[in-house]
């Protein structure tokens, strides 16, 4: 029995086309009846996506809002589709560092944008995973015919992060508010200590245990005996794979160039081996000589926006949009990361099995893997439980390893560690990345290229997806 509910069965190798699937896992093609109504699944299809670079915290937008950077993505995206003064169906995005002030994030950045006012918008999160969260709701109301067209985003800016007033300054301005003579005010401003006026800086921390992400991380990095080397190997190779996808003009039609940036701040094109090497441990360095995660291999705090146009086919032809492929299926998962039992970031590692089991697939069956790198010893982790014999039979309740991956397939034109990783904006990056692979792919072996999203998130949570290519 896993932890994540009922024992995963081991998947069979697909046949030769796989239909597409409701979140629910009913078949394309099958009906669902919505009260009285039986619908026919509808697919769900990615037409395209836009994002505005990726800047290091500190940098670039560090006088940008959340709704800023959100707006800026959105009208990329309608710039590039043609959507000024359209309805879309809905629009749904999310922040994981929010003000008071962003109560109602999404809505004001679509009233700010290029779309028609009469576009409904509300925001959703769910940590790191909230892009691709956005994504799996929106399609699966596209599937059902609730909407024709959506548009998913995220945005994040740990430059601008809410710095709070403390607990004693707090109580004294609302009862300076509601105090109605000068007297009574002076005597509320009298409680005033210096000590009041001390900022609460944002916790980093996870509420539950009080320890980082880098640091849950370091011992779950620890627990699978991953490498410094194989982590900083990992790591040349998602600035070496980036580099060579902007060279190649691949996120040309992905991303607009926004206060002076036209690629991802963080993105070290001449970094080595070497260079990486020589990087001290920030994380774990109670661990001694165990210690491997450094600034190199972890992603930086970084700030930015990601969107995606969904749609279904009829609504992407009526517009002559294309068609690059379609979201077929998600996954949500948590860990009891609080007690021990699992790392903070191994959701994944829980989802991905029951997501292939429910399509009958493995990892064999798909053509790329876009893995999140928030450190890279969580990617290399998750991928070590996956081969890992007894993990497969303990706690996926298989009859051993649950598969492999080709390493050429992984992150082929970089990832967080080199991109960076605004918390609710990577989903609709790799999203839309992915859905333009699948689609200059096309056919593999007369079946249509298949890519598998995995994201993990803070609480012990993650969301994976599988997308196909039209």
């Amino acid at each position: 029995m896993s932890v994540n509910g009922p024992s995963v069965p081991r998947p069979q190798p697909a046949a030769a086309s796989t239909a597409a699937t409701s979140a629910a896992g009913a078949a394309a093609g099958k009906t669902l009846a919505v009260g009285a109504t039986s619908t026919q699944l509808r697919k769900a299809v990615v037409v395209g996506g836009n994002r505005i670079p990726f800047a290091r915290t500190g940098g670039a937008y560090t006088k940008s809002s959340n709704q800023d950077m959100l707006t800026a993505a959105l009208d990329g995206l309608i710039a590039r589709f043609g959507l000024q003064d359209e309805r879309i169906g809905e629009v749904a995005a999310g922040a994981v560092l929010k003000h008071s002030r962003d109560f109602n994030l999404t809505r004001e950045a679509v009233l700010g944008s290029a779309l028609s006012a009469e576009t409904p918008a509300y925001d959703l999160q769910q940590a790191c995973a909230t892009g691709l969260e956005t994504v799996l709701g929106l399609a699966n109301k596209i599937k059902l015919g609730q909407i024709d067209s959506a548009i998913a985003a995220g945005v994040d800016s740990a430059s601008d992060a809410p710095i709070a007033v403390s607990e004693g300054l707090r109580e004294v301005l609302l009862d300076l508010n509601r105090a109605k003579t000068v007297s009574r005010k002076l005597q509320v401003l009298s409680r005033l200590r210096p000590k009041d006026l001390a900022p609460d800086a944002p916790n980093t921390g996870e509420p539950r245990t009080g320890l980082s992400m880098g640091e849950h991380q370091a011992l779950t990095t620890a627990q699978w005996k991953i490498t410094r080397e194989a982590q900083d190997e990992l790591a040349f190779n998602s600035h070496r794979n980036l580099a060579a996808a902007y060279d190649a003009g691949f996120f040309d039609d992905l991303l607009t160039p926004y206060r002076g940036l036209s690629r991802d701040s963080n993105l070290r094109a001449d970094t080595s081996l070497e260079k990486l090497a020589t990087l001290k441990p920030v994380f774990g360095k109670n661990l001694g000589a165990e210690a491997t995660m450094t600034a190199g291999n972890s992603t930086p705090l970084t700030d930015g926006a990601s969107t995606v146009l969904l749609a279904s086919e009829e609504w992407a032809d009526a517009h002559d949009l294309p068609k690059l492929a379609t979201v077929v299926d998600g996954e949500a998962a948590a860990v009891d990361f609080v007690h021990g039992k699992d790392g903070l970031l191994m959701a994944p590692a829980f989802a991905v099995p029951r997501l292939l089991a429910r399509h009958n697939l493995t990892l064999a069956d798909f053509d790329f893997f876009e893995i999140h790198e928030a450190f890279a010893g969580t990617v290399l982790s998750t991928l070590a439980a996956w081969e890992d014999e007894e993990f497969g039979r303990t706690r996926l309740g298989l009859d051993g390893a649950f598969g492999s991956i080709d390493p050429t397939k992984l992150n082929v034109n970089g990832s967080s560690l080199a991109a960076g990783h605004p918390f609710a904006a990577t989903g609709g990056r790799i999203v839309a990345s992915l859905a333009k692979m699948l689609h200059t792919q096309g056919q593999v072996n007369g079946r249509p290229a298949r890519g598998l999203v995995s994201i993990c998130a803070a609480g012990g949570q993650g969301v994976v997806a599988i997308l196909e290519a039209l």
